[in-house]
């Protein structure tokens, strides 16, 4: 194992041993390399390393910091190597949006607020009955968002929010050609939003399964049809 590798892992137990906890101030640089058998500059590399994934808060001439460690801070690092996929990998993204989305729906019929539900609900009428592909899609971005907000699961909203952006392409190409996309969407959003609003999580669950479902089954038959 690399020493700078070490020096990572030396830190991250420490956080987890609870010896360093969300907002501490590290010990000064020479202190801690000492502490941990490290050089300094090893210790240094490290520290820059856990910087970039937001371990950690360098600041300039006061010190470093362990963050808060929220998991939308930490899941920032997933979301920018999400934003490199390839269009050939979107199907993987939708497999996995299959099977975390419909967990946030059954959740959110159990936890969300019924102040949150109510918001929901007018978030949809907003759209009107004949809206545009682009507005749909946005329309569908937050509507997600917001039932994963509605789990109350901070990890699973993170994670839903990091998978949006990779499959919007996909659901604006299939808005603008596929004839019953639009009508289709908003049915499909209304029944989840029923199924939540009725807390029926079952329900949920399902109707958010057939509405990914359909998303990536329409793109596994324009892609074999492509090819």
């Amino acid at each position: 194992m690399a020493v700078t590798d070490t020096a990572i892992d030396r830190i991250k137990e420490m956080i987890v041993a609870g010896e360093l906890k969300p907002g501490d101030r590290l010990p000064k640089e020479a202190e801690l390399a000492e502490r941990l058998g490290l050089s300094r500059n090893s210790l240094r590399e490290a520290v820059r390393a856990l910087a970039l994934i937001h371990v950690l808060d360098v600041r300039q001439g006061d010190g470093t910091y362990v963050t808060s460690l929220s998991p939308d801070l930490l899941l920032e690092t997933m979301s920018f190597v999400v934003d490199l996929h390839r269009d050939d990998t979107v199907l993987d993204f939708l497999e996995v949006r299959r099977i975390i989305e419909p967990a946030a729906a059954s959740m959110a019929a159990i936890r969300m607020p019924d102040t949150a539900i109510a918001e929901l609900g007018r978030h949809l009428s907003q759209l009107g009955d004949d809206p545009d592909v682009d507005q749909l899609v946005a329309n569908d971005l937050e509507f997600h968002r917001m039932i994963a907000q509605g789990s109350q699961n901070a990890v699973l909203c993170s994670l839903v929010e990091s998978l949006s952006g990779p499959t919007q392409r996909a659901r604006v190409w299939r808005g603008l050609t596929q004839a019953d996309a639009i009508s289709r969407t908003l049915t499909e959003h209304q029944d989840i939003y029923e199924a939540i609003r009725n807390r029926q999580p079952d329900i949920a669950a399902a109707t958010s399964t057939v509405h990914v479902a359909g998303v990536e089954q329409w793109l596994r038959t324009t892609f074999a049809e492509t090819r």
